[in-house]
């Protein structure tokens, strides 16, 4: 019976008080726009002709003659004597005056007509002149602009309340309500962890949280207090809604999602009402979770950009949010987790302990992260057999979980498009290449002598990245305009934790050997490697002034972290020192690719009359010319020890031990 009452009650609902007002407005309009001559004088009507009309004047029937100017009709009211002799056999009401109607053709013949018949004597009754007079007209003349202002601000408070003014949940009335969207525990379409690949350390620590949500008796005997907020912290992309939604799936609790810009409203005291509202359905619905996406925009450092003298609503809702969070028992039952890829810009009292007690970082996936998360994304793909997913993962260094989904989709796309069956190896390809570097636009035109030049300059960074031994070791190298670019290269940079200076100055020595195989082999240089030249400039003023591995200017710091700063923590001086620096750096890097391909002019002229015919160079090309490469990659080691791994855990003898040990 409960579920049947439910479905009717979300049905339409009619409210009785408009269909009132309708039908007396319905009603209204036919009384005010009736003809009302009847109501007025009452009486039987005769319509005649003109002709007909002058024939009743003339024998003297008309008692009262009333002319309407702007239709030029008129009314003949005839004398009681008389009615017998004008509508004859006709049923005439008792106590009515009747009238004849008529059209006459003007009102100077009219005028002429009754003067005449006057000096006759056959009429001596009065005329009377009028015009037309619409009281519905005049109602509207009069209240039009008063009832289009009412509906006017009816319709936009609607708007603004996202529904009818006190009829649903967020109308006017409700404007301060909470429009946090709940998803219960039942839900059919919950996440879990196993719909999350990768982020092994951040499942593990909300893990905690999932368990304390499904048992909380295993903490509160012993005492301890769970924590009341985690906040999840990382770059775009990385799954931290997923990862939240993660942990209501786990937990089987309610799940009340909301981003931060939902509590900010123009009306003030809407914010601080909304986190109220809120926080009252979260404890009535206790165990929950709360997840407040994107909490920068309501979170920010007070007493920041705040307007001069006025009030901030802003800051207002983060008071009510800091207090709602503090204010909560032990053990309620109510976690809040919320997302940020902006924690430095959050407020200190918002990260204190007792309010976000945790602060779980989802950082970009590595590569074991980056297979398990293909193969969640290629189960719905029609991919080949052959298809490698190690491959796919070394190809994509440096991608979210985001980017990964959306290579896979922009595969399953790009053979749809070329009427394949399944999703190859080359589709992916072309789908990291469209994601990275953009369409290519092959009917774009260009010079033999540009083309040359794009060559010479795309080379020059394959050589360089393949001769140094902390460059990023080549992929491909293409002259096929792609996107901005004319040119570009594929690398396959190493996925490290720290950064070296020696790494640094070999990728800046790479990226400037463009410009260096330019002037080297042509004598002039070109407009091409401006983007070269901004990463370069932009790399070393990082290296000296924040990271202190300048020569002039060693192990300072003079990196800012207020963002609303607008000074130089450091003195003209210390300014010109930096910039002699980064001249010197850059310098000294950019004569070094140029002795080194001064040094193997031969093998970068071949590489480049490669790219001139193919287009398309890989590093298969380039090993041929130049030889192997001395050094392996870090990437290239971890893939081998983890399969060199995988070998010795599928090992007959190694399962034999694993059982042997379990039956002990």
């Amino acid at each position: 019976m409960e579920e049947k009452n439910k479905k009717n009650n979300n049905g339409p609902k009619i409210n009785l008080t408009w269909i009132y007002v309708i039908i007396a407005g319905i009603l209204g309009y036919l009384v005010l726009t009736s003809d009302n001559k009847t109501a007025v004088m009452g009486g039987s009507s005769k319509s005649v002709a003109y002709g007909e009309f002058k024939t009743y004047v003339e024998n003297g029937y008309a008692q009262r003659i009333i002319a309407n100017k702007d239709d030029g009709e008129l009314q003949m009211y005839v004398d009681a004597e008389h009615i017998r002799d004008v509508f004859k056999n006709m049923p005439v009401e008792r106590g009515r005056v009747p009238y004849v109607e008529t059209e006459y053709p003007s009102n100077d013949k009219l005028d002429e007509f009754l003067a005449d018949q006057q000096e006759l004597g056959n009429f001596n009754g009065d005329v009377t002149y009028k015009k037309n007079s619409s009281l519905f007209g005049n109602f509207l003349w009069s209240f039009g602009p008063l009832i289009f202002l009412l509906f006017m601000w009816m319709f936009v408070m609607r708007r603004m309340g996202g529904g009818g003014s006190g009829g649903g949940p967020m109308g006017i009335f409700n404007v301060g309500k909470s429009r946090a969207r709940l998803v219960e525990k039942d839900h059919v379409g919950r996440v879990t962890f196993a719909d999350v690949a990768g982020q092994a350390g951040a499942k593990q620590e909300v893990q905690e949280i999932v368990e304390f949500l499904k048992n909380p008796k295993k903490f509160t005997e012993l005492g301890g207090k769970i924590p009341k907020g985690a906040l999840l912290v990382g770059p775009p992309g990385t799954g931290k809604t997923l990862l939240a939604k993660a942990v209501a799936g786990e937990a089987d609790v309610p799940f009340f999602s909301m981003s931060g810009s939902d509590f900010v409203e123009m009306f003030v005291g809407v914010g601080a009402s909304r986190v109220r509202d809120l926080f009252r359905q979260a404890k009535e619905k206790s165990p929950c979770i709360i997840f407040i996406d994107e909490i920068d925009a309501v979170g920010r450092a007070r007493s920041k950009g705040a307007a001069m003298g006025g009030n901030d609503e802003r800051e207002s809702t983060l008071n009510q949010l800091l207090t709602e969070m503090d204010g909560f028992g032990t053990n309620s039952g109510v976690i809040i987790l919320a997302a940020t890829n902006r924690a430095d810009v959050l407020d200190k009292a918002l990260l204190r302990a007792g309010r976000f007690d945790r602060q779980i970082y989802v950082d970009l996936p590595d590569l074991n992260e980056r297979k398990e998360i293909f193969q969640v994304h290629l189960r719905p793909i029609k991919a080949d057999d052959s298809l490698d997913v190690d491959f796919l993962a070394r190809q994509t260094p440096g991608f979210s979980g985001a980017d990964i989904a959306n290579v896979c989709n922009e595969a399953a796309l790009i053979a749809a498009r070329h009427n394949k069956t399944h999703v190859s190896r080359e589709d992916f390809l072309a789908a990291v290449d469209r994601i990275i570097g953009g369409l290519e636009k092959k009917t774009k035109v260009m010079t033999a002598a540009e083309k040359k030049t794009i060559a010479l300059h795309e080379a020059g960074h394959a050589a360089i990245s393949w001769l140094l031994e902390y460059a990023n070791p080549l992929v491909k190298v293409t002259i096929v305009p792609r996107g901005r670019a004319l040119g570009a290269a594929w690398y396959l940079p190493e996925e490290r934790q720290i950064t070296t200076r020696e790494q640094m100055l070999d990728e800046m020595c790479a990226t400037l050997a463009g410009r260096a195989a330019e002037q080297l082999c042509t004598g002039h240089i070109s407009s091409g490697a401006m983007n070269d030249l901004e990463r370069v400039t932009k790399q070393a003023y990082g290296m000296i002034a924040y990271m202190g591995m300048g020569e002039g200017l060693q192990n300072i710091c003079y990196y800012n972290t207020d963002e609303y700063s607008f000074h130089r923590p450091y003195s003209e001086t210390t300014a010109q020192l930096i910039d002699e620096d980064v001249k010197k750096m850059i310098a000294e890097q950019y004569g070094r690719a140029c002795q080194i391909l001064s040094e193997h002019r031969e093998q970068h002229a071949l590489l480049a009359e490669r790219l001139v015919e193919r287009e398309v160079v890989f590093a298969e090309d380039v090993e041929e010319i130049f030889g192997p490469r001395p050094w392996t990659s870090r990437t290239e080691e971890l893939l081998a020890a983890d399969e060199k791994k995988q070998e010795t855990d599928d090992a007959p003898e190694n399962n034999d031990k694993n059982i042997e040990s379990e039956e002990v």
